[in-house]
């Protein structure tokens, strides 16, 4: 069940992808920035967790954090001092005379807790090191203002701005794009949010946690947004993803690592959740019925039939977005009202407002002197060009994040799932040990992920490979998975799966 979206405020003129995936999926905003995104509005809403409003949406503030982001990717200014032989005051008062003239002036030129903080200038210059060492993308050349660090705590977390030349801040929307709110709406409507909020709560936002108060120590007290906002939207009440996601999660965070380590699995499950969502609800509005499948190819030296279908996998699922919002736009023709409207002695102006309720397209100042076919046809290649600019490239971006797909050792991208991804999938699927052709059967039932014979039967009998390639692909895998740790022969046929992080009793 669709929610309507005739309340949708937005920018472009007109709402077909968003129709279908919500507001707002883009490609720019990668997993690690989703979650960082879901984490300012979780923090801002602990008292609550993974509660929606009574509108559909969530309300937060997020923290901005100015005197944290400034120090460590505003600041040049810390080796030219640290390595002077002067006083530690000296280099306190040099260092902030420097420091103070590139601040952005929203309190962040506010220093004086840092002599509190820390017992000398060295002190503080480390402490920038080690949360500099944990920084995402740090040595890109993303402005300073949308640069993050680790999320070790409510402290750490902080919303994507823009500073402009006179110093005036606002968020922005390109790497902070929404996604993480559309992912904190699909956690509300999932079965067990009531169980997956406070357990979010408790194991990510640790105050006391060392490197949080680290970052307390450089922020000082939290800085916020100057207002609170309301999330974006999400068209659909539940999905059986919503579901599959939130128990994911459920299952990492039972199992027996540090929050910093069950962070990397949380962002991969997010990365692997939502691809599947972007292509399962893309097949709905394209009334294709088969099921999302990754046929993957675990690499090899030499070409294999596998690596072919891999990579045709590859470019199907890359092309369902766009068969989607056609289809979507191509569905007003079968409503009842539209066969009305074309009937009406004004059939433009009448087909132009079932446009309008749907796609809130065309806009009312628009001539309305169209064809109701060329209505359809003038909106499809306008949705067309703007999908390609962002929804478009989601599939291409996401599957790269997150180490499903890759051009290793080939000229097509295909699917090739690297060590992290499949550390991850041992991590939230097996409980203690897995027989290895459970665990096959089990990642294709909740991802789609084909690798062996029994995953792949389709494709045997459409003879587009044979058991033997599927065999040798799954073998690599079982390989693949014996060095990193996570697998024990008992024999040549008897192989499982082990997961080093399960403990007898825990709950997923």
């Amino acid at each position: 069940m669709r929610e309507p979206i005739s309340d949708l405020k937005e920018e472009d003129s007109f709402a077909v992808d968003e129709h279908i995936w919500g507001h707002r999926l883009y490609d720019e905003q990668l997993p690690h920035l989703i979650f960082l995104e879901f984490l300012g509005v979780l923090e801002s809403n602990k008292g609550s967790p993974l509660v929606e409003g009574a509108n559909g949406r969530a309300n937060y503030r997020p923290r901005r954090q100015m005197r944290l982001r400034n120090l460590l990717f505003n600041n040049p200014f810390i080796e030219q001092y640290r390595s002077k032989s002067m006083a530690d005051g000296e280099k306190w008062e040099k260092w902030e005379e420097a420091f103070r003239p590139g601040a952005v002036k929203v309190g962040d030129g506010d220093l004086a807790h840092l002599r509190t903080a820390f017992a000398s200038f060295a002190d503080f210059a480390k402490a920038l090191d080690v949360m500099r060492m944990s920084a995402f993308e740090a040595n890109s050349n993303k402005r300073w203002s949308s640069k993050f660090v680790f999320p070790f705590g409510p402290d750490a977390l902080y919303e994507d701005i823009r500073v402009d030349s006179k110093g005036n801040i606002s968020n922005d929307r390109r790497f902070f794009a929404r996604t993480g709110e559309v992912l904190y709406l699909m956690l509300c409507r999932s079965a067990n949010a009531a169980t997956l909020g406070p357990q979010l709560v408790s194991r990510l936002f640790d105050p006391a946690a060392p490197l949080n108060r680290l970052a307390r120590a450089l922020q000082g007290d939290p800085q916020h947004a100057d207002k609170s906002r309301d999330t974006g939207f999400l068209p659909h009440r539940h999905l059986p993803r919503f579901d599959r996601l939130c128990d994911d999660w459920l299952a990492i965070l039972s199992r027996t690592m540090s929050a910093t380590d069950a962070v990397e699995h949380l962002v991969t499950s997010v990365g692997l959740n939502l691809l599947l969502y972007f292509l399962e609800q893309g097949k709905a509005a394209a009334h294709d019925t088969d099921p999302v499948e990754f046929v993957c190819e675990i690499i090899s030296k030499e070409r294999s039939k596998v690596r072919v279908l891999s990579g045709d996998s590859w470019q199907t699922n890359q092309a369902i977005s766009l068969r989607a919002i056609r289809s979507s736009i191509e569905s007003v023709r079968a409503l009842p009202e539209w066969e009305t409207a074309r009937g009406s002695a004004d059939a433009a102006a009448a087909c132009a407002d079932v446009m309008r309720g749907m796609f809130q397209w065309p806009p009312e100042e628009m001539a309305t002197d169209l064809s109701p076919e060329d209505l359809v046809t003038e909106l499809i290649d306008a949705a067309e060009s703007r999908h390609a600019q962002h929804f478009g490239r989601i599939h291409a971006a996401w599957s790269r994040a997150i180490g499903l797909s890759s051009r290793r050792s080939s000229r097509r991208t295909r699917y090739a799932p690297n060590d992290r991804l499949l550390k991850t999938l041992v991590v939230t699927v097996v409980e203690g040990r897995m027989e290895f052709g459970e665990f096959l059967r089990e990642i294709h039932r909740r991802y789609g992920i084909v690798v062996g014979e029994a995953e792949g039967a389709r494709l045997v009998r459409e003879n587009l490979v044979d058991q033997e390639a599927l065999n040798d692909n799954a073998a690599r895998l079982e390989a693949r998975l014996l060095s990193l740790g996570l697998l024990r022969r008992l024999s040549d046929s008897c192989s499982f799966v082990e997961n080093p992080f399960y403990r007898d009793g825990d709950a997923t």
